[in-house]
């Protein structure tokens, strides 16, 4: 994506169902367990760029021994600063002999446990210091009371939960959808425990003995049901409780992904399925997708089941984890991106009069490798239907000569452009930092023909296009190629996001202003002002009674209008290159992706109520000139 946006976050939680030893006989080492948590971790790294958080928790520990530890870190390299600060302390508990044992480690060295809990973090909104990293705790001294929380989700009533919460007499230290989930949690967890301590003690037990029998007796299930309720969003949520009951919770559009794998050794749960095939070395079909609505429950005890929290809604998973977010190792998204870039092919073919002699083909950036070959491929099969007609029209003057110059006719396939990585943009000052941009990426010159080939680039995405603007598109000019094709292998971004991704003010989508743009050109900027009223008049419905009215603005337009007006914003003034920008169409992602409807940012068709308060409010903040965000 050459627009660089911030997006879901990663989560990766592991069981050991065994005691350590096993693992130190049967694996060589009791640190199997946060050696594997890092291996999740580092698989999933694509996830976090902002921060990552560990934390563990030890069973049966005695009276005055730590059970729950955390380590956190922000920046880029989260991950390798955190375990190095784990790996550095458990060194420190012992001489080298007795870290080697997993009877020492379990005893008196911190961060090796039974059960473990890793978070990658990308900050969609807010700052990104380390405490803002998960796992979250709320600690007590009733080991069953406490929580540590992680997730990767964005609540779209966070105001509504925290209103809940004061309902039920709390006071919380601040209006965030992670606290507000830890202390509603927290909540109805200090109600269950304390249901059974008053149950154990009207039975004659003492409250030593209720301590240790409690763990068999918590119901997370219930917990999970009251707490997620009044819950609108898309989520994935990991928590572990301190007597060591473990869940991994999902949204019941599915809108989040996580995936599971568990043997008789382990459970293991994270947000990407490859990286649990690579950590563990199994195949594909081992890995079992959580269920929509659904829960993972693992017991103390080892049971684990998988239960029904919220009834399941229509499948809306984000088709942009397929387009871009997630790793492209995954066989079936790898498939889906190549069918993206085959079923460009097309449309990019009657941009260039079909003539393939004259068109070159590239990409840019490398994630959008895998939708360039598909393109490929995509242009391939046009090519020879184009050859069989060519040879058809030969007739009787057929010579192997002229089917031989007919065959040889291939698509053009440069790497045009290379991303410097050393290069910073340090300079502060718009005018000399945007000169700066323009240096990011290095070109191959020498391979296209001056004012003769048109260039086709594609990429995963286009929202804002200000990197096309500033950078890409006057780096691309100065091989003077006749026209510029920018291909984008998802369709035109038209609406926020409120479920994870840093898409959420609508003046900053291309694709908006192609439209109001449009709107002007075509005397129908009154449209805006009828918009701005109709959504002011619902902004305090509640959210299950609003309407998504954007949509009648863009309903003005066929899609290929606003990418040409679009076209028309992201050329740069001083180049000169004629500019085309192609788009996917919703179809041909469905089509594409037919098991990853969330198209949302696309459509304006949310999966959940919340949705559509929040582009209702998106767009009153964009006629009122309000850059917050709006959820």
């Amino acid at each position: 994506m050459s627009d660089p946006i911030k997006h879901e976050c990663g989560i990766a939680m592991i069981r050991l169902l065994k005691p350590l030893s096993f693992y130190e006989q049967k694996y060589g080492s009791a640190l199997y367990g946060l050696k594997k948590l890092y291996l999740l971790m580092e698989k999933q790294h694509n996830r976090g760029q902002d921060g990552a958080g560990v934390g563990v928790i030890k069973f049966d520990p005695e009276p005055g021994e730590a059970y729950i530890f955390r380590q956190r870190a922000n920046g880029s390299s989260a991950i390798a600063e955190i375990f190095d600060k784990i790996s550095a302390k458990i060194d420190r508990s012992g001489s080298k002999d007795e870290v080697k044992s997993s009877d020492y480690l379990k005893k008196h060295s911190p961060f090796v446990g039974e059960l473990y809990l890793g978070h990658l973090r990308y900050g969609t909104h807010g700052g990104n210091s380390k405490d803002l990293c998960h796992p979250f705790i709320r600690e007590n001294n009733w080991m069953s009371r406490n929580l540590m929380l992680a997730g990767n989700f964005n609540l779209t009533n966070v105001d509504e939960l925290f209103e809940l919460l004061i309902e039920l007499g709390q006071h919380p230290r601040e209006k965030a959808d992670t606290v507000t989930m830890l202390e509603k949690m927290g909540h109805f967890l200090d109600e269950e425990v304390q249901r059974n301590f008053t149950r154990f003690k009207l039975e004659g037990h003492s409250n030593r003995d209720i301590s240790s029998i409690m763990s068999h007796h918590v119901n997370v299930e219930t917990i999970l049901k009251r707490s997620l309720r009044d819950a609108d969003g898309g989520y994935v949520m990991a928590g572990m409780l301190g007597h060591g009951d473990a869940f991994v919770v999902r949204d019941p559009n599915g809108i989040r992904p996580c995936f599971y794998y568990k043997n008789d050794e382990v459970v293991v749960i994270t947000s990407e399925k490859p990286a649990i095939m690579t950590g563990f070395n199994i195949a594909y079909n081992e890995v079992k997708e959580l269920g929509l609505g659904n829960a993972m429950i693992i017991k103390k005890n080892g049971d684990i089941e998988e239960v029904n929290i919220q009834q399941a809604g229509e499948r809306k998973s984000c088709s942009f984890e397929r387009i871009y977010f997630s790793r492209g190792n995954d066989r079936e998204i790898y498939k889906e991106r190549k069918l993206l870039g085959h079923l460009l092919a097309p449309k990019i073919m009657e941009s260039v009069n079909h003539n393939f002699k004259d068109t070159v083909f590239s990409y840019i950036p490398n994630t959008a490798a895998v939708a360039f070959y598909g393109m490929i491929e995509g242009v391939n099969e046009l090519l020879d239907d184009w050859k069989a007609t060519e040879i058809g029209k030969l007739g009787a003057k057929a010579t192997p000569d002229k089917i031989k110059s007919i065959l040889a006719v291939h698509p053009r396939r440069e790497r045009v452009a290379v991303k410097d990585a050393k290069l910073r943009t340090f300079i502060t000052d718009d005018a000399h930092r945007e000169d700066m941009v323009a240096h990011v990426y290095d070109v191959t010159y020498g391979l296209i023909n001056n004012q003769v080939d048109t260039l086709v680039v594609i990429d995963d995405s286009i929202v804002r296009g200000t990197t096309l603007k500033t950078s890409i598109l006057r780096i691309l000019d100065r091989l003077h190629p006749k026209k510029i094709i920018i291909v984008s292998s998802s369709p035109q971004i038209r609406y926020p996001d409120c479920y994870g991704i840093d898409m959420s003010r609508m003046k900053d989508f291309v694709a908006f202003q192609a439209m109001v743009s449009l709107l002007k050109s075509s005397k129908k900027e009154h449209l805006l002002t009828e918009v701005y009223h109709k959504c002011k008049a619902q902004e305090n419905l509640p959210k299950e009674e609003m309407v998504n009215y954007v949509k009648e603005l863009y309903a003005q337009f066929t899609a290929d209008e606003i990418s040409k007006r679009i076209s028309e914003i992201v050329t740069p003034d001083d180049i000169h290159a004629e500019v085309d920008v192609i788009y996917q169409s919703i179809e041909n992602l469905h089509t594409a992706c037919p098991n990853h409807l969330g198209d949302w940012y696309f459509t304006g068709n949310y999966p959940t109520p919340g949705g559509n308060k929040v582009v209702n409010k998106a767009f009153i903040n964009y006629v009122e000139g309000n850059s917050g965000r709006a959820y």
